[in-house]
């Protein structure tokens, strides 16, 4: 064998070897279960025009798919949405929609996250702002 082809042999001698191990290692986010948002949440929001506002929102899950509903300031109406792995994205059915997208945070139980806060970003008709939520009561 001249050394380049040594060299090549080598290479991909150690991407067969390696590459396994490191799918191994790793679980697929979609192949983890949905964390936990199931209940009442206030959702503390840093609204696009520079005014702060708290917003009202029962989430009722069901594996990945979420649904319940919205009460703000001005508006009050269903949600729909999902959950992937520990990203929750979901759309209020209101005059004006408002898109949520966060990250549900908190302890794990049996491996699936408890959402004891979520922290993302919401867009509005008029921009876009930033939230960070607590289950109701705390």
């Amino acid at each position: 064998m001249n050394s380049i082809t040594r060299r090549l042999f080598t290479f991909y001698l150690g991407l067969f070897l390696i590459a396994p191990l490191g799918a191994i290692a790793q679980q697929a986010p979609s192949d983890q279960p949905p964390a936990q948002a199931a209940g009442k949440w206030n959702f503390y929001c840093h609204d696009p025009n520079g005014t702060t506002s708290t917003k009202e929102i029962e989430i009722q899950q069901n594996g990945t798919q979420v649904k319940g509903h919205f009460k703000g300031p001005n508006q009050s109406g269903g949600i729909e949405g999902t959950i992937n792995n520990q990203h929750i994205v979901f759309k209020t059915k209101t005059r004006d929609i408002l898109t949520f997208r966060g990250r549900i945070e908190g302890p794990r139980a049996a491996g699936v996250v408890q959402g004891n806060k979520i922290i993302g970003t919401f867009h509005a008709r008029r921009g876009t702002g930033t939230f960070e939520a607590v289950p109701a009561g705390n």
